[in-house]
């Protein structure tokens, strides 16, 4: 006979409680697969099969053997479509949203690695040919330009929560992964990808400190050879992406990701607009000194130099070492209180900006390290302020 259990998040999203129907605690704080198999053995449910339903989370346990995609008793009604494993994940470190490569070696069985390079159109890059000669041995290519909005002309904005779900269930990921996240400059792009998936409702996420580089000075190994299979999950998520948005839908599509907007980690042009009245925000700008003053070109055609009355200059580079990694929480602090903003306030929100809401992400990642999680994105960052003709701007005199 099949039973259910309910998943009940905590603070953290890193551990799991498991409750019965009735409200019973069957396990609190599980971290491991071994503590939750006990748990599982308590409730005299040897050998049965744990899943996850993503949209609903709760946890179903079946004695007869299952699918992947099969459903048990205990969730008759329900489609199979969201159903995905729940004990699969590692449990990223607390407190950081870094993990170092030593880390990622020891545990990179346990999560999905994901590889979001990703570089300034002058740079004449590739970066899904550059990650067919060179990348973390399992690593998924998730291309932030193709896993995006396609109806707007602002690069890579978000997409809608069932276009995110269906290419990232695409690429083979679950909303029961851990993931791990990197780019080949050291710390870059990466952090869009890792502040996409937090945005999506996604916490149990991390970036590579360092990124490939660091990878291969700790002497890591790295796969050189082209992957058919990468090629296809690039090309399924893409495409997973464009029947989104058609008439055709993804409606038909296997989801194993269930993506969740969280409304309090985006910023509108609107909010901006109202926050230079309203000072909701501090709002910190990634881009460099000469773009932010006005004094130097903006790298898109018809876009106005300049910022947004009231924001606070940090250049992303300043938040990195020299090798492209995140400095430590006390640097940090000190980086940011010296562009002016109010760091230590805890009751006053901070919000990030950059050109089109990449390096706005570094800002972001910066700002968790310090402790500071919930830090929204303008997303469409200073490629639409400057667009626009009535938005204000200020410029160095």
């Amino acid at each position: 006979m099949a039973a259910c259990f309910r998943l009940v998040p905590t603070a953290t999203c890193r551990r799991l409680d498991l409750q019965n129907r009735a409200g019973a605690t069957l396990l609190s704080g599980a971290t491991s697969v071994s503590s939750i198999s006990k748990a599982v053995s308590s409730a005299q449910l040897v050998g049965s099969s744990l899943l996850l339903d993503s949209s609903s989370q709760e946890v179903f346990s079946t004695h007869a053997p299952a699918s992947r995609h099969s459903k048990s008793a205990a969730c008759a009604g329900r489609s199979s479509r969201s159903l995905v494993y729940a004990m699969a994940a590692a449990v990223l470190p607390e407190n950081t949203p870094v993990v170092s490569p030593q880390w990622l070696h020891d545990n990179l069985s346990k999560v999905k690695v994901l590889d979001a390079s990703w570089y300034m159109p002058a740079e004449k890059r590739q970066p899904f040919e550059e990650f067919q000669h060179g990348r973390i041995p399992g690593a998924i290519f998730f291309d932030i330009d193709a896993i995006a909005d396609p109806t707007t002309d602002l690069p890579h904005m978000l997409p809608t929560e069932a276009a995110f779900s269906a290419a990232a269930s695409a690429l083979g990921l679950s909303s029961s992964d851990s993931i791990v996240v990197y780019d080949g400059k050291g710390l870059f792009s990466a952090a869009r990808a890792w502040w996409m998936f937090r945005a999506f409702g996604h916490p149990r996420v991390a970036l590579l400190d360092g990124g490939l580089p660091a990878w291969r000075a700790a002497g890591y190994p790295v796969d050189t050879e082209p992957s058919d299979g990468a090629a296809g999950r690039h090309k399924a998520a893409a495409t997973a992406i464009k029947d989104s948005y058609s008439k055709k839908g993804a409606s038909n599509r296997l989801l194993t990701f269930n993506a969740k907007l969280q409304p309090n980690l985006i910023l509108s042009v609107d909010q901006v607009k109202a926050n230079i009245e309203n000072k909701v925000y501090q709002l910190s700008d990634a881009r460099s000194a000469g773009r932010f003053k006005g004094v130097d070109p903006e790298p898109r055609a018809g876009v106005r130099g300049g910022s947004i009355p009231g924001s606070f200059n940090v250049p992303f580079p300043e938040v990195l070492t020299p090798q492209g990694q995140l400095k430590p929480a006390s640097d940090l602090t000190q980086v940011f209180k010296g562009a002016g903003v109010n760091i230590e306030d805890s009751k006053q929100p901070l919000a990030a900006s950059c050109g089109t809401g990449v390096t706005a992400c570094v800002l972001a990642l910066a700002l968790a390290r310090i402790g500071r999680w919930d830090v929204p994105v303008y997303d469409g960052s200073w490629t639409e302020w400057g667009s626009l003709q009535d938005t204000p701007v200020v410029k160095a005199e």
